[in-house]
């Protein structure tokens, strides 16, 4: 059994849709980020930097917070949506590391300054929105040459798919991006996604394009 520690945002909803992946026993816990349920003490111990997601695996005693981590933690776990080798191994991991690295961080941003305050800076609206745009691009042209970014369904995809998730906050339209839709759609019907991406329990809809 494996306690997770979560939130509903793109970070926490790649550990749900990955327990959910595999199948994993789990229980999660919500941390509600909007009231600070992250600073509260109990937390701080599983997750000294203060961030969802984080998980407890109870069969090994593992705590680790870090969505990435957690991810690669699981996958070699589970033996599932991970390439065991050679290069199909190393474009999940560096996907992956994109996704951690550039479009989590940058599309976080455009959250902030394209949707929830688009008067706070002129400059940081059109920066962050700007860059929300190249990244699809660069996600674009990946799948138009693959069908999933490292080859097969992966890691890599399961940590992208939530941040695109928010493609209206991004000021995204997604038709401009066929192949990121066409991805998008594909892997938003999976069953294990659309449970996942309803933990903890709220009445947010999966977005459709």
């Amino acid at each position: 059994m494996i306690d997770l520690y979560t939130w509903s945002t793109p970070n926490g909803r790649k550990v749900s849709i990955m327990l959910e992946e595999t199948g994993l026993d789990y229980t999660a816990h919500p941390i509600n980020i909007m009231k600070d349920d992250q600073f509260a003490p109990h937390f701080l111990k599983v997750a000294p930097n203060n961030k969802i997601p984080a998980i407890v695996d109870n069969d090994t005693g593992m705590s680790l917070m870090e969505s990435g981590a957690i991810l690669l933690y699981l996958a070699e776990k589970t033996g599932k949506f991970m390439p065991e080798s050679g290069e199909d191994r190393w474009r999940a991991i560096e996907w992956l590391m994109w996704q951690m690295g550039g479009a989590g961080p940058f599309l976080g941003q455009a959250h902030h300054f394209v949707h929830f305050n688009p008067d706070a800076s002129e400059y940081a609206r059109n920066r962050f929105a700007k860059e929300a745009q190249r990244l699809y691009g660069v996600l674009n042209k990946r799948l138009g040459d693959v069908e999933y970014v490292a080859g097969e369904y992966s890691i890599a995809d399961i940590a992208i798919w939530p941040w695109v998730s928010r493609y209206e906050w991004q000021a995204v339209d997604m038709n401009e991006f066929p192949n990121v839709k066409e991805w998008y759609m594909k892997i938003a019907a999976r069953p294990a996604v659309q449970k996942g991406y309803n933990v903890p329990a709220t009445d947010q809809k999966i977005p459709t394009p």
